[in-house]
């Protein structure tokens, strides 16, 4: 007999045509009638996921939560997915989805006694490479999902097996056709049972109200019960996921396996909606920041751990839902979503400041006539050499003296520079040096007011061109891009032409893209109106460039650091058009046939035809200079807060903006006299990176400095005073360059520290980390790409352990 899994759903998405406050009342009600439903038909079974909504029941109607719990313990009401929120799963950090894990699954541990072992994102637009290590060590073995469909991905089958690079397996199930049924239910069974024979003959198919809920409606199930006196071949059955899996878990062994993403689904969504893309990233990076810093202080001075952590993540977590963060919901959305990124940001905001000043105050600090003490203090776990403004002086007090040095902790004078202040106010100054930090820790510079002892040899600056010790930069007078960008110790010119161009391309498609694959028809190129030199000193130049096209502007800074042998490029964009996609275009010199890209946890090597593809903080292009010349050379472009790029042959395109209408969904055809909201019309900000490297991405460091410029130093100024602390320390040392630390962090059920490191380059690695403030250290064996988690107990006698993903507990490590 052929079995056909009857899976009872409602599909919810809490925001998408609607506010999420209308989303919270169709949860209530979707829930309500998923409990009348199991009351009237004994053999239902309904299937749900989302924590959230349940914390909304918890708090809105504590007696209907009571119910959904003795439906949870009799076995009717099936949890799945055990995530915050079904997300987007491509552009959330690696950090992102384990919290989404960590808190959803210690949520329905806490209050039903139970742990989802499906992972299931059903409407999610696509899935990176990573997860199935995520989804396995958050105590989830199986995968549901729907996108991409079979006309977008081909894959051996509708169960499969679903590998990740350090070689996690998951059994995963593409669903047939749809995840949802109104009135046509009967003929999506019959659809369905053609699909039986592609696996094993055992099938889910997924019925109920869905979208904005609703949930297997009476008709629903008086159906299923008449078909299934029918079907004299197939067995219809209410059933679950789990369920299903553990029937099919015998064909395990010969299962087809797959390693790669599952894409490609609504490639628009990679880039639409800058803002939403921006403060996701924001708010990831402060509140792993906060988190960091907040252990330090915890165990070096005493600071209270802060118990509203987990509120910020359920913020951001909630924003990653996959119709919020791929851009595709009603402008109104937006406004709630900035306000609920604005809570996450506050809260994490708030508690590093008080993680650091509680360090910074404990620091002994000498008191000093004319001197005033600068504490800077390194997220990362290397040492970091980076650049830190300090904007000082205020009307006629507190004002920076005429002549004055920097010096570091060892009493070395520095170089520095004044430099354009924010503040636009008689004797407010900004000043800017470069800063060598210890791993995860702090170092102490000083401002004196004395006459400098030596002269630093500047970056030379024209209006044109740029030159530090290793490349020289030639912006076009015609075109305001990089004409040249010359490696002068390796004798090669980066770009083969001009890059940095703004091009503007026709983009008619919907909110998601739907049809595409690639955005490259080119509708017109930025001009530039005006280009000049901007800033000239010893730490930095800046040439400015602002360009225009049609109604829109884009400034970008181009900063040619004097000790950082990498560009960073900062830019304002005005942007007022409509329907068309704005790309930045860095055609490089060597040749090569994939890009690499980060994807979370991890790194997807692609081929360079065009495609959009989603990445994280950075993608990279690697390859021989030339048929003569075989030195391997590279390109890493890094960023703080874009998510979308195509390779194109030599090109590397990042995806700057998409112009759609809000919410609009093919085959609506808008009217083109009409005034409709559309996305990305106003003024954004971001920062790109160029890091030309010889040699590989891994050898360059890349991860690291893309990591170094979306967590940045954080500075303190501080006066003098009495402390335990030295003027600089470090927490901890990581002696192999491929590890990772992601996050640093209270348990979440006692008071134990939390590590995670994770290996970057896939490559099998042996690693001593050393947890200087805490007395310990281990040595540690990972696999390629394996992610692990470390429980440190506050007694040295106690062994530290390591966890899984949502912090069980699971064997004892050795320390040395």
């Amino acid at each position: 007999m052929k079995n056909m899994f009857m899976i009872g759903n409602a599909h919810l998405d809490p925001v998408w045509l609607w506010r999420w406050q209308e989303g919270f009342q169709e949860v209530k009600a979707t829930f309500r009638s998923a409990l009348d439903r199991l009351t009237e038909y004994e053999n239902f079974i309904f299937t749900s996921s989302s924590a959230a909504y349940y914390e909304w029941i918890e708090k809105n109607d504590p007696k209907m939560f009571q119910e959904i719990k003795q439906r949870i313990q009799e076995g009717r009401w099936i949890i799945c997915g055990g995530w915050w929120i079904q997300p987007d799963c491509n552009i959330p950090s690696g950090e992102s989805f384990v919290r989404q894990g960590l808190i959803g699954q210690n949520y329905f541990k806490e209050k039903f006694g139970v742990t989802a072992t499906v992972g299931y994102n059903v409407d999610s637009f696509g899935h990176n490479g990573m997860l199935p290590q995520i989804l396995k060590k958050s105590g989830m073995d199986s995968y549901v999902f729907m996108r991409p469909g079979p006309e977008e991905k081909g894959l051996p089958g509708r169960l499969f097996l679903w590998e990740s690079k350090d070689g996690s397996r998951v059994k995963a199930f593409r669903i047939p056709f749809e995840y949802c049924t109104f009135d046509h239910l009967e003929n999506h069974i019959m659809h369905c049972k053609n699909e039986l024979k592609h696996s094993f003959n055992h099938l889910m198919c997924f019925y109920g109200v869905g979208n904005h809920g609703g949930g297997p409606t009476k008709e629903n199930i008086e159906i299923i019960k008449k078909l299934n006196q029918s079907m004299e071949d197939t067995n219809l059955i209410f059933s679950s996921p789990n369920e299903f899996f553990d029937h099919v878990e015998r064909f395990k062994d010969i299962l087809p396996v797959v390693h790669d993403d599952l894409h490609h689904h609504a490639i628009g969504c990679y880039s639409v909606h800058s803002e939403v893309k921006k403060l996701n990233r924001y708010s990831e990076n402060l509140t792993l920041m906060a988190e960091k810093f907040s252990s330090v202080a915890n165990w070096t001075t005493g600071q209270p751990y802060p118990e509203d952590m987990n509120q910020a993540w359920k913020g951001i977590l909630f924003n990653q839902f996959h119709d919020i963060l791929a851009g595709t919901s009603i402008s109104e959305a937006y406004d709630d979503a900035r306000d609920l990124f604005g809570e996450s940001i506050s809260i994490a905001s708030r508690n590093m400041n008080y993680a650091l000043q509680s360090l910074s105050w404990n620091i002994d600090i000498e008191e000093e006539k004319d001197m005033k003490p600068m504490v800077i203090f390194n997220p990362h776990s290397w040492p970091v050499k980076v650049n830190v403004e300090i904007e000082y002086g205020l009307f006629v007090n507190y004002l920076l003296p005429q002549e004055f040095i920097i010096e570091d902790v060892n009493g070395n004078e520095v170089p520095c520079q004044i430099i354009d202040s924010v503040a636009k106010v008689p004797n407010r100054k900004r000043v800017a040096f470069v800063a060598e930090l210890p791993p995860l820790g702090y170092s102490t510079y000083k401002l004196r007011a004395v006459k400098p002892t030596k002269e630093f040899e500047s970056v030379k600056v024209t209006d044109h061109e740029m030159e530090n010790d290793r490349f020289k930069l030639v912006i076009d007078k015609e075109t305001g891009g990089i004409s040249s960008l010359f490696d002068k110790e390796k004798e090669i010119e980066v770009f083969k032409s001009d890059a940095a161009i703004p091009y503007v391309m026709i983009d008619s498609s919907d909110s998601w893209g739907h049809g595409k694959l690639r955005f490259d028809e080119i509708a017109g190129v930025f001009k530039p109106i005006r280009i000049k030199k901007l800033e000239e000193g010893p730490v930095k130049g800046v040439i400015r460039v602002t360009s225009k096209f049609q109604s829109s502007t884009i400034v970008q800074d181009f900063i040619m650091y004097k000790q950082l042998n990498k560009i960073e490029v900062k830019v304002k964009v005005n942007w007022q058009e409509s329907y068309q996609t704005l790309k930045l275009k860095f055609p490089v010199s060597f040749n090569q046939r994939h890009a690499t890209s980060e994807i979370p946890f991890g790194h997807a090597s692609r081929e360079a035809n065009g495609d959009e593809k989603p990445m994280q903080n950075w993608i990279d292009v690697t390859g021989t200079i030339s048929k003569q010349r075989k030195d391997i050379y590279g390109l890493s472009l890094l960023n703080d807060g874009k998510y979308g790029v195509d390779v194109s042959g030599n090109s590397i395109n990042l995806t700057v903006l998409r112009s759609p209408i809000y919410a609009h969904h093919a085959p609506f055809v808008p009217d083109p006299d009409e005034d409709y909201p559309i996305i990305d019309q106003r003024i954004q900000t971001f920062t790109y990176q160029l890091l030309p490297h010889e040699n590989s991405w891994q050898e360059a460091e890349t991860v690291k400095h893309a990591l170094e410029l979306n967590q940045k130093p954080q500075l303190i100024v501080e006066t003098y005073h009495k402390g335990s602390l030295a003027q600089e320390d470090s927490f901890i040392e990581i002696d192999q360059p491929n590890i990772i630390l992601s996050a640093l962090k209270k348990a979440e059920n006692h008071d134990d520290l939390i590590i995670r490191l994770y290996e970057a380059h896939n490559e099998e690695t042996v690693v001593n980390v050393d947890l200087k403030n805490w007395g310990r250290k281990i040595e540690l064996q990972f696999g390629p790409s394996e992610i692990k988690t470390l429980s440190i107990p506050k007694n040295p006698e106690e062994q530290i352990k390591e966890t899984n993903l949502i912090e069980d507990l699971e064997k004892s490590l050795v320390t040395v």
